[in-house]
């Protein structure tokens, strides 16, 4: 009884080339390359893969660019990275992830600061090759030429990985190898049909080649032999996800459901830890998509200054005090409320005023349909205040809504100069929560969402 065919074994090997030269722009790859083989007595043959990594292909090709002036050299390499980025997928405190002008989503879009600079110069950084592919291509072309056989060139960086800790190594530029073995339409074991297997076989190259070579080994080259011929080449642009396929960019309804119930009333801020500028700017943008009326954008976000909050509150204080004495309080229940209120917006690292303004309303002569208008920008008013808070929260910065300055709309329009079509929309203190808020209880919504 025969049983089922067994497939050819397979014996891969990883083979480093080190090589003591320090590249610099102009420098001959092909040489160096040859060079080292013949160093290491590897004689390349037909199949053979070489490795090699992205930074001496920068670095020979003239990717080096003066970093933006900085008093951190993390934070020049972050602005840097900034513009070079075609979208901001994350930026924290931590760590900047962008989108690279290649498709490449990597920590601070893979600009490589380490060992760059010119010690007589001003500081330096490495940016990717401009297009990975094409000097892949380049070299393969040149070394195949060189050495009278066929040969496959990928262009490797290392990069980190959504949900694991560690990075490994990654092709950026893919040539005369194959990129992704697709095995959809095939079948498993059992004799499913596999509908979604593509395997990403420059990705794996490039992590057997990292695994014989450290970042401080003078190990640029390494040659993978052994893999299967018959697999059909591709680029590495192959082996970027489709925008409209990727799920991480939005990271499906539940990531949002979980950033938007990431919003939490904060009203106690660390002190020592500014607001940066950049979340600011990101919360302001994302409050700018709300729905508004008339193709109107009525949203306003007032960053008061400290000597603008001071008399800001004290008008306020002085406005509350003789209302809450109209209202028949005693003097020591009215100061403990203003106290409590004081607590949060007078030490909150941030205070913004949002407000709308009504100059694109429309007009109507009854009060009936003037109040329906005004209302209709309120609401605007509120969903941008939602979008600003959802982002700063993506940003891990808390905040508190107070609206005291509805109760007072002539005193802030005094205070601040603001005219009578801007309307205030409360308060809102900002800043970095002193502790981390305790879990969200669940929602009972069958109340909240009736049929009629």
């Amino acid at each position: 009884m025969s049983g089922p065919s067994t497939p050819p074994r397979r014996h891969l090997e990883a083979i480093a080339l080190p090589t003591p030269v320090r590249f610099t722009e102009g420098d001959d790859l092909v040489t160096a390359i040859a060079d080292a083989a013949d160093a290491a007595g590897v004689e390349l043959r037909d199949g053979d893969v070489i490795c090699v990594a992205s930074k001496v292909v920068s670095l020979v090709e003239g990717a080096l660019v003066d970093l933006p002036d900085a008093d951190d050299p993390r934070a020049a390499r972050r602005e840097l990275a900034r513009r070079e980025a075609v979208r901001i997928v994350a930026d924290t405190p931590g760590v900047l992830v962008i989108e690279t002008r290649h498709g490449f989503v990597s920590a601070n879009g893979g600009i490589d600061a380490s060992n760059v600079a010119d010690d007589d110069g001003p500081a330096r950084a490495l940016l990717l090759p401009i297009d990975p592919d094409a000097s892949a291509d380049r070299l393969r072309g040149q070394l195949t030429a060189r050495f009278g056989v066929e040969l496959g060139v990928i262009v490797t960086d290392t990069f980190g990985r959504p949900w694991r800790l560690g990075q490994t190594e990654v092709a950026l530029g893919v040539a005369g190898t194959a990129a992704l073995r697709d095995e959809r339409g095939s079948t498993d074991l059992d004799g499913a049909v596999l509908e979604v297997t593509e395997a990403a076989i420059a990705d794996e190259v490039a992590g057997i080649a990292d695994l014989v070579r450290s970042k401080a080994s003078g190990t640029p080259f390494v040659v993978v032999r052994g893999l299967d011929p018959d697999v059909p080449h591709g680029t590495g642009r192959d082996l970027v996800r489709p925008p409209e396929q990727d799920l991480f960019r939005s990271g499906g309804p539940t990531a949002a459901e979980s950033a938007v119930g990431a919003r939490r009333t904060v009203r106690r801020f660390d002190p020592d830890r500014p607001v940066p500028p950049t979340a600011l700017r990101a919360a302001v943008a994302a409050a700018a998509t709300a729905p508004a009326p008339h193709h109107t954008r009525p949203w306003r976000f007032l960053r008061l200054r400290p000597e603008t909050r001071t008399r800001l509150l004290d008008a306020m204080a002085e406005r509350w005090r003789a209302d809450l004495a109209g209202d028949g309080l005693d003097g020591d229940r009215i100061e403990r409320r203003i106290t409590r209120s004081d607590a949060v917006l007078r030490v909150a690292p941030e205070l913004l005023l949002p407000g709308v303004v009504l100059d694109g309303a429309h007009h109507y002569p009854d009060e009936r349909r003037a109040a329906a208008e005004r209302d209709l920008f309120l609401l605007s008013g509120g969903a941008a205040l939602q979008n600003l808070q959802v982002v700063l929260a993506a940003h891990g910065l808390g905040s508190a809504w107070i609206s005291s300055t509805v109760f007072c709309v002539d005193t802030v329009r005094a205070e601040l100069a603001l005219p009578d079509t801007w309307v205030p929309t409360g308060m809102l203190a900002v800043g970095y929560p002193a502790t981390s808020p305790p879990p969200r209880e669940p929602v009972d919504t069958d109340h909240l969402l009736v049929e009629r």
